[in-house]
């Protein structure tokens, strides 16, 4: 039988871990999880964030739990999926969403600093899902997103510094091309979602150095992102309404890279 529209993004029985979770994008991709029916795990570093996130949907009918962990850490990983299982029986939706930024010029950025991006940004996404597929979800199936950015699509503006970021994203774009490609056969749909300007806590420095009326002015809807954005790709790329969207990613970007070419 044919399911209705409500069915195919109704996510009652579903399981989700979120990382980065206790704040901004990540709250809100748990919050539209959570609304369609999904029991949530939430995760970051910062225990007092997440109870505080976790409360937050709570409060408004969410079945919402949260696991302290650094995602770019492997023992922490294989715990939080551990816990994770413990928690739900099993994790039917990831979504790879901790992040870091630095901001440098190129001749002058810190080594260090590259390695801190790309361990978290790509090399803990890699971990992760890896970790969430030999707990289940390769026999299973389900979804990963991967929180991607515009900035993984090309260069920057000169004023924006952030060769690693931009790098780690651009990886971020192929690891769910290929991912998808490989574990397509084991019912796992891999997409990613490449946010533009949100003034999460990430972004807001830069919004503010350069101008929110600039960017706004160079953005087609003349707008920045808000705390609604992201909650209906969310759910679509999660539920049975995509599950034919596999290695896939789509710009919620107010139309900037659609300027930018």
């Amino acid at each position: 039988m044919t399911r209705t529209v409500q069915q195919l993004f109704d996510l009652t029985g579903k399981t989700a871990l979120v990382t980065g979770g206790s704040r901004g994008l990540g709250l809100q991709m748990a919050q539209a999880l959570g609304e369609a029916g999904a029991r949530v795990v939430l995760t970051s570093r910062k225990a007092a964030d997440l109870e505080q996130a976790a409360a937050q949907l709570q409060a408004q009918g969410v079945d919402a739990q949260w696991i302290a962990a650094d995602c770019a850490n492997e023992q922490d990983i294989q715990r939080l999926v551990q816990d994770s299982v413990a928690k739900l029986g099993r994790i039917d939706i990831l979504i790879n969403n901790a992040g870091a930024s630095w901001g440098a010029p190129a001749e002058e950025h810190p080594v260090a600093a590259w390695d801190k991006v790309m361990n978290l940004n790509i090399r803990g996404y890699f971990l992760l899902s890896q970790a969430v597929a030999k707990a289940g979800m390769l026999q299973s199936g389900g979804r990963i997103i991967n929180l991607a950015s515009i900035a993984g699509l090309g260069g920057n503006p000169i004023e924006m510094k952030t060769i690693a970021y931009n790098t780690s994203k651009g990886a971020v774009l192929n690891f769910t091309r290929a991912l998808a490609a490989e574990w397509g056969v084991h019912g796992i749909n891999v997409n990613a979602i490449c946010p533009g300007f949100f003034r999460t806590k990430m972004a807001e420095v830069l919004i503010d150095s350069i101008g929110e009326a600039t960017m706004t002015g160079s953005a087609p809807l003349r707008r920045l992102g808000d705390d609604e954005d992201l909650k209906g790709l969310t759910v679509l790329l999660a539920s049975a309404a995509g599950k034919h969207i596999t290695g896939q990613w789509l710009a919620v970007d107010g139309g900037v890279s659609a300027v930018l070419g």
